[in-house]
Order: C-alpha cells, then structure tokens, then sequence
C-alpha cells in the first residue's frame, strides 16, 4: 500500500513553482518569436535578370546582419520565370539558408508575373503578419489596374511593398511607384553595377520589417541614406 500522509510543504509548493516557471518560460518564447520580422523577398528571374540575381545573391545576407540585434528576421523567396511558373520558398532565419535557395534557381524567359506575387503575399498576411514585401525587377507586362487592386488590398492589411528597380524603363517605374504608394511603402532605383546601393536599400527594407518606422527614423538619424530615402516615402 502507499503512502497516504500529507507530504511536506516544501513538496506542495514546487508544483506552482514549476508552473510559474514554465508559464515565464512560455511567455519568453512567445516575446521572442513576437520580435522576430517576416519578409517576403520577390524577384524576377526571367532570363534578362540572371546578372541582378546573381548580385542579389551575394548580398541578400545584409538583410539578416542588419536586423540581428533587433531580434532578428525570417525571410521567404518568392521568384517567377518561364511560363506561369511563380514559386516560394519556406521562411528561412539566416543568410547561408537563403543564399542557399537562391543558389539553386536559374533564370528562365518569360513574362512578369507581379500580381502573382502581390497575392501571394495577400495569402501570407492573412495567416500570420508580414513585416513588408521587397520586391526586385527590370520590367512590367501586366495591366497596371489589377496591380494596384491587389496592392490595395495589401495596403489594407498593412504590409508595405518596397518596390526597388533596376534600371530606368518609364513604364515600369510608373506601375512600381503605384504599387508602392498604394501600399504606403516607397520606390528606390539601383544600377547592377553599383551592388553597394542594392545591399542598402535591402538593408533598410528589413529593418523596417523588424522595427517598423521607429527603426528607420533612427537609422535615418544615424545618416543612413537608403533609410531616409524610404522614410520620406513610406505612409
């Protein structure tokens, strides 16, 4: 038969001791995946693009090391190329993992597909938050309205696109400027042959995934030129 007499009090206050414990440690887990950002990365990868992709590559790392001390950041590629082929990738939490991804993809002709992409990202924030949709391109051979209804619709729940161009094409910078407007993010153009512009601009995009407005009013203080550029744009 067991031992029936009451047990020590020292006995009865570790189960709440415990339970406080494990209630504390929840609730540090849930702060920390709380501080960690959510971006979507988009690219273009039809066949025009292989040298921006390449060079995206090589310095997407910036986004992870920018955003480290502040918690850190989840990032998901989202690339189209050929026909209708429009693809993400898991989150992943680091650079290595990322470039790793991106080192598996090469470009193939085709067409634009950014309102795929703008949906997909809909999907997304609906099922947990983003901090903001980056999204990196040449061209745009889609009807500019259905873009803007689809970047209304992200604007609604709150995630900003940050629409960076590569080169100077009139028609593309039109449609890139709306998307970004309508979503109260901004619009920045770079060269491919100046990686360093690029490597900011990603920089600054998600930090404000991570640390919202704050983060870049503070960067931009900090004399950051991609953060000030993308704060006098961003609602």
């Amino acid at each position: 038969m067991g031992d029936h007499s009451p047990k020590p009090p020292a006995a009865q206050s570790s189960a709440p001791s415990g339970s406080i414990e494990a209630f504390l440690e929840k609730a540090r887990r849930v702060t920390e995946s709380a501080s960690r950002g959510r971006l979507i990365f988009a690219l273009d990868a039809t066949m025009s693009r292989q040298p921006t992709w390449n060079m995206a590559q090589s310095i997407q790392g910036e986004m992870f090391r920018t955003t480290a001390a502040q918690g850190g950041l989840d990032v998901q590629l989202v690339y189209f190329r050929g026909f209708g082929e429009c693809r993400a990738s898991r989150f992943v939490s680091g650079g290595e993992g990322l470039g790793a991804l991106m080192s598996r993809i090469s470009c193939r002709g085709g067409r634009t597909q950014i309102e795929k992409v703008l949906r997909h990202a809909l999907n997304e924030s609906r099922a947990a938050r983003v901090g903001a949709l980056v999204y990196i391109g040449d061209a745009m051979e889609e009807r500019v309205d259905s873009l803007a209804a689809a970047a209304g619709e992200l604007g609604l729940l709150g995630v900003k696109t940050f629409m960076f161009q590569e080169g100077q094409d009139a028609t593309t910078q039109h449609a890139y400027r709306e998307i970004a407007r309508l979503t109260g993010g901004a619009y920045a153009t770079f060269d491919a042959t100046a990686p360093r512009r690029l490597a900011e601009l990603l920089a600054a995009a998600a930090a404000y995934a991570v640390g919202g407005r704050l983060e870049l009013e503070r960067r931009a203080g900090e004399g950051e030129d991609a953060a000030r550029l993308l704060l006098s744009q961003i609602g």
